[in-house]
């Protein structure tokens, strides 16, 4: 059974959880906002946020009898990826992001200092292609990723 299906409603909490966990592991030690991080970030608020952005619309779960991580579409360019940070290095996160490139995902933008994230995407395919831009309200460079065909 494929574990990749479109996320539905009822999936709002569950990905907000780990999208709030993975945002303190990887985000907070180089933006230290305590403020951002640990009061306006909170599992109620994104769930609430998804929502009005129109979740599940263009995301993709990966649900084993558990959603442990989703990736969000919008045209070409892939949004979010997100894997449950216990479960890190267990396929889950190659296997959405297959997915996503599957149907369409050719881009994204990555958090330069976020080595990590840039190297998964380097193993799947992706090439940085030199454009930067600024991420919102701080001093940080994105940098975009294209897939190398």
């Amino acid at each position: 059974m494929n574990p990749i299906r479109p996320a539905r409603a009822e999936d709002a909490v569950r990905a907000a959880e780990i999208l709030v966990f993975c945002y303190r592991l990887n985000f907070y030690p180089i933006f230290r906002d305590d403020d951002f991080y640990f009061r306006e970030l909170t599992v109620p608020n994104v769930a609430q946020r998804l929502a009005v952005a129109g979740f599940p619309e263009n995301t993709l779960v990966y649900d084993d009898g558990a959603v442990k991580g989703f990736v969000t579409l919008d045209g070409e360019e892939i949004r979010k990826l997100f894997v449950e940070p216990c479960l890190w290095n267990g396929r889950i996160g190659s296997l959405l992001l297959e997915a996503a490139v599957s149907q369409g995902g050719r881009r994204l933008w990555a958090l330069e200092k976020n080595a990590g994230a840039i190297r998964f995407y380097e193993r799947h395919g992706f090439v940085l292609t030199g454009r930067r831009k600024p991420e919102e309200d701080t001093d940080e460079m994105l940098a975009e990723m294209a897939r190398g065909e």
